[in-house]
């Protein structure tokens, strides 16, 4: 072996040891919810927010960097960092905001998966229970690796997306001159704008990165290899958010801009016009179920992780259920109530958008967690300081900002 096979055999080695928790809460960040804002996106206003979808890729990076840095340089969840730093009143409040976020997201990923079983005449007590046993089993009989894996074999589904985009035909003369005619002054567009932010930061995102690493015990010599699962997964989600855009803005917002797309039966019908029954409905509906079980599994663990870290329980993967009660207890409780409440009131599907809505509006106080952390629960060296301090800062007050603003106007209160 030459000495230059060597060394990156050497340097991949050890990024594959660290690779997983970016990828994996970057694959469930493009959820449900968010594949139906970027549907609405596309649709309502053609390719005039397919420019944030890339203009928020830094910001989702230096965000979840941060939560790696605090998971990777203190060793501890962001609820128990929280507790430690700030006291536990604040604490609890960071995990009650993160529970209205869970409860939303759940809401959004089982309306998905069970509008994909009724396309093909599955009856949705059915899709339901089959999924919350599936994941049930993956977390009760596995450790966190194990999970890992099973999360980003689901999650690459996601990557289907990617076909059905480049099927629709966009005409890239129409892309290049809508993308940069934002409509700020509509009411409606900053509505969702604020959507497609809340569809991309999202509390559970941060406890769930920050505790995944704790739980994989990464060390500060991992640093490097899990800033870099970091950055792919946050250039990756938003490409498959872009993709869901055009995809909808090339066929269904050019011929039918008037299509009501609530939920995901009524995308699929919207595309079968155009992109056939194939692409339309099987591809379509496999990316949906894989975005849908993986953001599942995240924002579950996510609850009950930063649960644990406020209230002190027993919370590891690798713990037996019988040693973690309480934290498997939480995850199964998520999922089955998540899956009941979509069960007994199918409607809830309506939600989507404002819960994307309701992430941005969370903003404020989940990345002023963040900040605050990163300024003062770090060690000196590593710690928020100088330029990168001042653009961490800068980002998190003009996106929770814009978030706020966008939400609060098209929702008439401005």
């Amino acid at each position: 072996m030459s000495e230059t096979a060597s060394s990156a055999r050497r340097v991949a080695l050890p990024f594959m040891a660290v690779f997983g928790p970016g990828l994996v809460v970057m694959l469930a960040d493009t959820e449900v919810g968010s594949i139906i804002t970027a549907s609405q996106s596309g649709v309502a206003w053609g390719y005039r927010l397919l420019l944030l979808q890339f203009l928020l890729m830094p910001i989702l990076y230096v965000v979840q960097e941060l939560t790696v840095r605090l998971g990777i340089f203190t060793g501890k969840g962001h609820g128990e960092l929280i507790r430690d730093t700030f006291g536990k009143g604040w604490a609890w409040l960071s995990a009650a905001g993160l529970a209205v976020a869970t409860v939303g997201a759940l809401l959004s990923e089982f309306s998905g998966v069970a509008g994909v079983g009724e396309l093909y005449g599955v009856p949705r007590p059915v899709t339901l229970g089959l999924s919350v046993l599936f994941l049930l089993v993956v977390a009760f009989t596995g450790s966190y690796r194990r999970v890992e894996r099973v999360a980003m074999a689901l999650g690459l589904f996601e990557f289907v997306f990617f076909v059905i985009a480049f099927v629709s035909k966009p005409d890239g003369h129409q892309i290049a001159s809508q993308m940069l005619q934002p409509a700020l002054a509509n009411k409606n567009y900053l509505y969702l704008v604020a959507a497609n932010i809340g569809a991309v930061i999202m509390p559970w995102m941060i406890f769930y990165q920050q505790s995944a690493i704790a739980d994989k015990k990464l060390s500060p010599a991992d640093f490097r290899y899990a800033k870099w699962d970091t950055a792919i997964g946050s250039v990756v989600t938003q490409l498959v958010m872009a993709a869901v855009l055009i995809s909808t803005a090339a066929t269904i917002g050019l011929k039918n801009p008037n299509a009501n797309l609530n939920t995901v039966g009524d995308i699929t019908a919207a595309l079968i016009p155009y992109l056939g029954v194939t692409m339309g409905k099987l591809i379509f509906g496999i990316g949906v179920l894989g975005a849908g079980l993986v953001a599942s599994i995240v924002a579950s663990l996510a609850l009950a992780w930063g649960l644990g870290e406020v209230t002190g329980y027993r919370r590891s993967l690798e713990d037996h259920p019988f040693r973690a009660k309480w934290f498997y207890g939480v995850y199964a409780a998520c999922l089955i109530c998540g899956a009941v409440l979509v069960g007994v009131v199918p409607n809830l599907v309506i939600l989507n958008i404002a819960v994307e809505v309701m992430n941005a509006l969370l903003l404020p106080l989940v990345l002023g967690f963040l900040v605050m952390l990163g300024l003062k629960s770090l060690p000196p060296a590593v710690r928020l300081r100088g330029w990168y301090a001042g653009l961490t800062i800068t980002l998190s007050v003009i996106t929770a900002g814009l978030g706020v603003y966008g939400g609060l106007s098209g929702a008439g209160l401005f």
